[in-house]
């Protein structure tokens, strides 16, 4: 039955192609469907489904999904405050009056936006209510505005404390901590914070090659642009507010904050701007309320659901099949991340990152790290993966995001070509970390690649793996009971 899981990711994909229901309920119906196969082919026992309840309760226990909510809710107070506005016109009035300044404002806005919007669609709607007319203004043809808007929007991935960053952080930590256990390596487990430091010299190259590559595409424009008027009041809450975002990225970076207190500064201090000035009150709060806890609701809901599918996985026995298939893999450690980057690559055409951050990682990821030690340089490696697939065409979440918020008629080839050199500078800093670890490990204590300690057999593999994911072993007796 272990290929049995295979089919069942298979179904998962062509069902959220072929029915276009929230991936949540495709999950659920999968992962019953599956169980109920195992449970009559006898692969699986049905006292031992009832660790769901358990398992399910101990991930709710995790402090660190508190961000989740918050950050969701800091991303709408952006998308309703003029701070994104402020921000923009500053920036037009420092740099040089050239037709590139635009393009370059517009990066830089979604690299400082992007960790605090919590999600690449927030930052999406924002930038396409703030960049995208003022572009449109200064005659940037329209694939080049799309490509802009798309790319800046994806920058947040990878500066702390961004919410896909926080959930594949502990979703690394999970791994981690099982590869380490059925190995028996005295690695130290890496944390959020490990994570936060090893992204960012590659997050700060490819901040770099974006805000290059803007300069050049502003070549495109067919007038200088209009120096917009900065009031002092814009000007006071341009600087307050990068003060305030310096503070916070640089101090979660850093390490002097946790991601959880971030996330509740930031989305305090918003949410007081916004009642002191009057701009959240009434049917506006109400809105932004309604729609943080429907997206949080969205997002548990996910983690809920890919939580019971995977331990349907390994129930099968698919994710011991996954690890022997790892194991076989010819070639040394940089042969073997390359296949699992391939397998989220071609996973980025039917699952978007959250997806694949809460079925596909816990799946591939812990029998990587049993053969590959650094997980710090997986870690960045997988982000890398997860921020390029947001503008994988055809179906990249930011793309079509984009395509859906501006409303305009722009050839998907057009499009395609202004995206190709950003396309083109993510996967050679995919390269670059692939075969330079040492980008990770800067101004950090290196994680060199140790063998196990003592080889394990397959059964004592298979029992701490089931000791991980908190599946309880029950006697004889108890089965005969519940049966």
């Amino acid at each position: 039955m272990e290929w049995m899981g295979l089919a069942l990711l298979v179904l998962v994909g062509i069902g959220i192609i072929a029915t276009g229901l929230p991936a949540a309920i495709i999950l659920i119906t999968v992962a019953t469907f599956g169980a109920i196969i195992g449970v009559a082919t006898g692969a699986i026992d049905v006292a031992t489904l009832g660790a769901l309840p358990t398992r399910l309760v101990n991930l709710l226990e995790n402090d660190l999904l508190q961000a989740l909510p918050l950050y969701v809710t800091m991303g709408l107070l952006l998308d309703r405050l003029p701070v994104a506005d402020a921000l923009y016109r500053a920036s037009s009035a420092v740099l040089p009056r050239t037709p590139s300044a635009p393009l370059v404002s517009g990066m830089m806005l979604g690299a400082l936006l992007g960790p605090m919007n919590g999600s690449v669609g927030a930052s999406v709607l924002g930038l396409s209510r703030v960049v995208a007319p003022r572009l449109a203004a200064e005659g940037i043809p329209a694939p080049n505005r799309h490509a802009i808007v798309a790319v800046a929007s994806t920058l947040g991935v990878l500066v702390p404390p961004s919410l896909v960053l926080i959930l594949l952080s502990d979703a690394m930590l999970s791994a981690h901590t099982m590869a380490v256990t059925a190995t028996g390596r005295s690695d130290r487990v890496v944390n959020t914070q490990d994570i936060f430091h090893a992204a960012l010299v590659p997050g700060g190259i490819f901040l770099a090659l974006c805000l290059g590559l803007s300069w050049i595409a502003g070549r495109t424009a067919t007038k200088l642009p209009v120096r917009e008027r900065l009031t002092a009041g814009q000007a006071w809450l341009a600087g307050v507010a990068l003060i305030s975002l310096i503070i916070l990225l640089g101090g979660v970076a850093l390490g002097f904050f946790y991601a959880v207190e971030a996330a509740a500064m930031g989305a305090f201090a918003f949410l007081a701007a916004g009642l002191v000035t009057g701009r959240l009150r009434g049917k506006m709060l109400n809105e932004v309320l309604n729609d943080a806890i429907a997206l949080t609701g969205a997002l548990f809901s996910l983690l809920l659901a890919a939580t019971t599918f995977t331990m349907i996985l390994r129930l099968l026995g698919t994710a011991d099949l996954v690890g022997r298939m790892l194991s076989s893999i010819p070639g040394g450690e940089i042969a073997a991340v390359a296949v699992v980057l391939g397998v989220l690559g071609l996973s980025a055409f039917v699952l978007d990152a959250f997806e694949i951050i809460f079925v596909i990682v816990p799946i591939v990821i812990p029998p990587l790290l049993i053969r590959v030690a650094d997980a710090r340089w997986v870690s960045v490696l997988v982000l890398l993966t997860l921020q390029s697939s947001f503008l994988l065409p055809p179906f990249g979440y930011a793309l079509m995001m984009v395509r859906g918020v501006l409303k305009e008629a722009v050839a998907f080839r057009s499009f395609v070509r202004a995206l190709a050199p950003f396309l083109a500078a993510q996967w050679f800093l995919l390269l670059l970390v692939l075969f330079f670890p040492q980008l990770t490990h800067l101004g950090m204590s290196s994680d060199s690649s140790r063998l196990p300690l003592a080889p394990l057999s397959d059964e004592e593999f298979n029992k701490r793996l089931n000791e991980m994911i908190k599946l309880p072993e029950l006697d004889t007796n108890e089965n005969l009971n519940r049966h």
